[in-house]
């Protein structure tokens, strides 16, 4: 049993280091339906129930501390490569998609939400969920954590996030096909590709600038954090660090390399940590869960099709305006290129784009939905 704040952080380190370089190294196909995120919370959750590591004051301060500041930490870094000037130029139509897309979803959550008769426990995970179908993994550990989720209710968001995710995805590049009978139903226009800014070659020196900022970023946020009423301290920790990584990808700190995969690395090791402090207490609630999601995606893909028709909008828009929120920019761009490859660099846009405004909306929803179960 690990007693000791090193080795407990060390163990954890490694548990998101074997899950996530098996997944780089070895590309199996099981990834494909179980991302890295869900299984390294499977095995840590899994590693928990056999009591790896002790609950004494010493961990819990361990964890406590560690996650209070690695969470505003990744928040920033993550947002350093969003380009507002880039994502205005898609145009109208796409714009319309986009939004809607964003809106759909945070409705839908609130309409089956309230419709299933979920309790306040629940509107924790749905507000988690919801920052990660308008954005992406990064966001519902930023919104879990400003809202107090309980580390074993996140199992619940992580595997109807993964379940119907894929089945979403797979729904979406089936309909690839109709497409030129969807467009002609909807009277749309033909789109033009648009053009991004790839991340230039990693540059070794940038990653110690970027730790420094992204520690800089977070001790700001963490001690501005305590001074500020109305909302939880953690809550504003998140908001500050959303707001402080927007302003700096509007400087020359844009251009910083690596700042994605550290991003990246430090969402991993946070999902391990709350994987850690997780139990399987109550997880017969899942079929629940997996069919609210079930329903939240045909309530999305419904007001979808009705903007679509009302905007003259291509079944390429709205279908990747959708993956690019409830996917990311993991997927979004593999549907795009099924499409039109020269069209990746919207479906990259969108996605990066949700990035910011995910963890705003999914703190809205959690507020919403708070208030439905009050």
């Amino acid at each position: 049993m690990i007693e000791h704040a090193y080795t407990y952080l060390i163990s954890v380190a490694l548990l998101a280091l074997i899950v996530s370089g098996f997944e780089h190294y070895s590309r199996h196909k099981i990834f494909t339906y179980l991302p890295a995120v869900v299984l390294i919370y499977a095995f840590a959750m899994l590693l928990a129930q056999f009591n790896l590591w002790d609950q004494n004051s010493i961990i819990k301060e361990t964890y406590s501390d560690t996650k209070r500041y690695l969470l505003p930490a990744m928040l920033f870094l993550m947002l350093l490569r969003i380009d507002l000037s880039h994502f205005l130029k898609l145009g109208k139509p796409l714009l319309i998609a986009y939004a809607t897309a964003v809106l759909s979803i945070a409705f839908s959550f609130i309409a089956v939400f309230w419709l299933l008769g979920f309790d306040k426990d629940a509107a924790g995970v749905f507000a988690a969920l919801a920052g990660s179908w308008t954005g992406g993994t990064a966001n519902m550990m930023a919104i879990a954590g400003a809202l107090d989720v309980p580390e074993h209710l996140m199992g619940y968001a992580l595997v109807v996030d993964s379940v119907d995710y894929t089945l979403w995805v797979m729904l979406l590049l089936g309909m690839v096909g109709f497409a030129p009978h969807f467009n002609r139903w909807s009277r749309a226009q033909e789109l033009s590709a648009v053009q991004i800014e790839h991340e230039s070659a990693l540059k070794i020196i940038h990653l110690p600038i970027l730790l420094l900022l992204s520690f800089i970023a977070a001790y700001i946020a963490v001690f501005f954090s305590h001074y500020l009423g109305a909302l939880s301290s953690t809550t504003w920790a998140v908001l500050i660090a959303t707001f402080t990584g927007l302003l700096a990808s509007q400087t020359p700190l844009r251009r910083l390399t690596g700042s994605t995969a550290l991003s990246s690395a430090m969402l991993y090791l946070l999902v391990a940590l709350i994987g850690s402090r997780a139990q399987f207490d109550g997880f017969d609630a899942v079929p629940l869960y997996l069919l609210a999601g079930v329903l939240i995606l045909a309530l999305h893909a419904l007001i979808m099709i009705i903007a679509a028709k009302i905007f003259r909008l291509d079944l390429f828009s709205i279908g990747v305006a959708s993956l690019a929120n409830i996917g990311g920019v993991a997927s979004a761009p593999i549907l795009s290129a099924a499409y039109n490859r020269s069209l990746i660099g919207i479906a990259v846009l969108m996605a990066i784009m949700g990035y910011l405004i995910r963890t705003i909306a999914g703190l809205i929803i959690g507020t919403i939905l708070g208030k439905i179960a009050a």
